[in-house]
């Protein structure tokens, strides 16, 4: 439309100025009008050239209404009073920085990454429904009030570490509510949590706290085992103590009962003869020298 208001002006211009030469009696008065001419078919014919990039997808407006049809990728001629709006049809990412409140009323700043892009089929839809700032208008919204309530579901100590699943379910309400738009959420990457550094300090000494806890228990713990292995080692050598007594006993019961036996054996086996034939056996041929009496009451001496 700007290239016919163009022409126009210059077709005007040259006319004008060869209508002044005219009536200045110049003999070449008609050049301006002819110059006029070319210049305003020129920025026509230029006016009627839409290049539509690789990637992109041309809508056909006329006098500002949205045609019907699309215009393709590449070289394009269209009507002058017709305009070109590219809409990128290529995954774009956008970085999205804003605050949410956690079930527990903790506030957290957020960094967040959104990769998208829009379906090529839809695109001339979104265009007339939304036009060009389908982000402002329409995503930027749905994405942080669907971060804010998947936030809220959660306690700020969970939060870090359900890092992941939050950004899966902030990314597929988006994409819900996205995809009646044409507009594709392809992920959704929540890069960075920021609490208030008083709830950060709190969740260090906290930390730090459950930490010495669980110290002095496997401290207190070791301690017990090891005082049981003592206790078990003393078990273990009072009873190989009382084994090896209880062995003794045993044994020295078996060899009384065994020398019982046998004094018994030799106690039977003895005779007023075999005695005396011991006796005899052991005498050195000596007489006694001294005899005593009966009852020891006196003794006599043989020599």
């Amino acid at each position: 439309m700007i290239g016919i208001i163009v022409a126009i002006v210059l077709l005007i211009a040259g006319f004008i100025l060869s209508a002044y030469l005219k009536n200045e009696e110049h003999e070449n008065h008609s050049w301006p009008s002819f110059i006029g001419i070319i210049l305003a078919i020129a920025v026509i014919f230029v006016s009627c050239i839409a290049i539509v990039p690789t990637g992109y997808t041309g809508i056909l407006t006329t006098f500002g209404r949205v045609e019907d049809r699309t215009v393709s990728s590449g070289f394009n001629m269209v009507a002058p009073w017709q305009k070109v709006v590219k809409m990128d049809n290529r995954t774009q990412k956008v970085q999205i920085e804003t605050s949410a409140f956690s079930s527990d009323i903790q506030q957290v700043d957020l960094i967040i990454s959104v990769n998208y892009c829009i379906d090529q089929s839809t695109a001339q839809t979104l265009y007339r429904t939304v036009g060009v700032n389908y982000y402002d208008n329409v995503m930027f919204p749905r994405i942080q009030e669907n971060t804010k309530a998947v936030f809220s579901q959660y306690t700020a100590e969970n939060l870090i570490a359900k890092r992941d699943e939050l950004s899966d379910m902030v990314a597929e309400t988006t994409a819900k509510d996205l995809a009646n738009y044409g507009i594709t959420i392809v992920s959704i990457s929540i890069e960075d949590i920021d609490f208030t550094d008083a709830f950060t300090n709190a969740v260090e000494a906290k930390q730090v706290a459950a930490q010495n806890k669980l110290t002095a228990e496997t401290e207190q713990a070791q301690k017990t085992m090891e005082e049981k292995a003592e206790a078990d080692k003393a078990i273990i050598a009072a009873n190989a103590d009382l084994e090896v007594v209880k062995v003794q006993a045993e044994a020295a019961l078996y060899a009384g009962e065994k020398e019982a036996e046998m004094n018994k054996r030799i106690s039977e086996s003895l005779t007023a003869e075999l005695i005396k034939y011991y006796w005899i056996k052991q005498w050195i041929g000596q007489l006694p020298t001294t005899v005593l009496g009966e009852d020891a009451s006196y003794m006599i001496d043989l020599d």
